[in-house]
């Protein structure tokens, strides 16, 4: 089969197209055949060695996909043919992928491979995020920074399927419309100088419940500012590049904490089904429409790391195989 190796160089610039030998089957993994593959910026992290899972090079990155079981273990509950969508540690940027027995989820029949991508990294985390960090109240207010992204517009959505006021923060007046029309209640320019002002004013001064702050750096450390009491940050990651350095005493002025969103399948398999069942309630009552923005050939994939990258996109960008 054809797929992406990301060799000793590292970034977008060390992504090699080749022949890759995906191995014998086992009994813990599905062989899938790609069709569709999403990118997330931990994607670009890891191709540059800089996220917190860190693979031996050389690697085939790709942490999102959805295809068809083409190979099954004897005694599995999956069979040849079923439609499934699965996060993955690595390796779905290629035509076939290892996927994990207990990880996969069947894809409804009129639900395509490319919206079925879109959901098991962004829409799973932004899941945990307000049912499980923290319980996400509809008398509350979000705020939700890079809101036209991935994890952004799943946040956006989801806060508002919980009925939750939202407020929603992006670089420019296109992605602010996209979070718009995904249910943002008010919308934000966070490259504004005045953007914490706008968030105090939207609020009437009291500041808001829960933030969800894929982005960090600047944008996470003048979050702290817009937090009301008791409120909560929730760190998803560092799209920015750098980690925000939060000062513990803007937290014990208002009584305020931050919190962590991760989740690993191997240590919260329950809480991830927990999670999915929800999700494909939301789905099912149309609470939750993904985005797909950009559409790139398989061979494309450099490109459309480099469209992630530089921020020229919006919801999803997947790849087509």
């Amino acid at each position: 089969m054809q797929g992406w190796r990301s060799s000793s160089v590292l970034g977008v610039d060390g992504l090699e197209f080749v022949d890759l030998d995906l191995g014998p089957p086992d009994d813990r993994h599905l062989v899938v055949d790609v069709r569709a593959a999403a990118l997330n910026f931990s994607d670009l992290l890891m191709s540059e060695d800089k996220y917190q899972v860190r693979p031996p090079r050389p690697f085939t990155p790709g942490q999102e996909i959805a295809g068809t079981v083409v190979s099954a273990p004897r005694g599995s509950h999956w069979n040849v043919g079923d439609r499934i969508a699965s996060k993955i540690p690595w390796g779905g940027f290629a035509e076939q992928a290892l996927v994990p027995c207990d990880s996969a989820f069947l894809i409804p029949e009129n639900f395509s491979f490319e919206l079925a991508a879109a959901l098991p990294v962004t829409y799973t985390t932004s899941m945990v995020a307000f049912f499980d960090s923290t319980k996400l109240k509809s008398d509350q207010t979000v705020m939700v920074h890079a809101a036209a992204g991935g994890v952004g517009l799943a946040a956006v959505e989801i806060a508002k399927a919980i009925g939750a006021r939202v407020i929603a923060t992006a670089s420019n007046a296109h992605k602010l419309d996209i979070a718009r029309e995904h249910g943002a209640d008010v919308c934000i320019n966070y490259s504004d100088e005045n953007w914490v002002e706008a968030v105090k004013d939207a609020t009437s001064g009291l500041g808001v419940d829960v933030i969800y702050d894929p982005v960090g750096g600047d944008v996470g450390l003048q979050s702290l500012r817009c937090l009301a009491r008791n409120g909560v940050i929730l760190i998803v990651g560092f799209a920015s590049g750098t980690i925000t350095e939060i000062p513990a005493n803007r937290l014990m002025l208002k009584r305020a904490s931050a919190k962590g969103v991760y989740w690993h399948h191997d240590h919260d398999a329950d809480l991830i089904k927990k999670m999915m069942d929800k999700m494909f309630v939301m789905l099912e009552k149309d609470l939750l429409k993904p985005l797909v923005d950009r559409r790139f050939d398989l061979a494309q994939l450099p490109d459309a790391m480099r469209a992630l990258q530089n921020r020229d996109t919006t919801g999803k960008v997947v790849l087509a195989v």
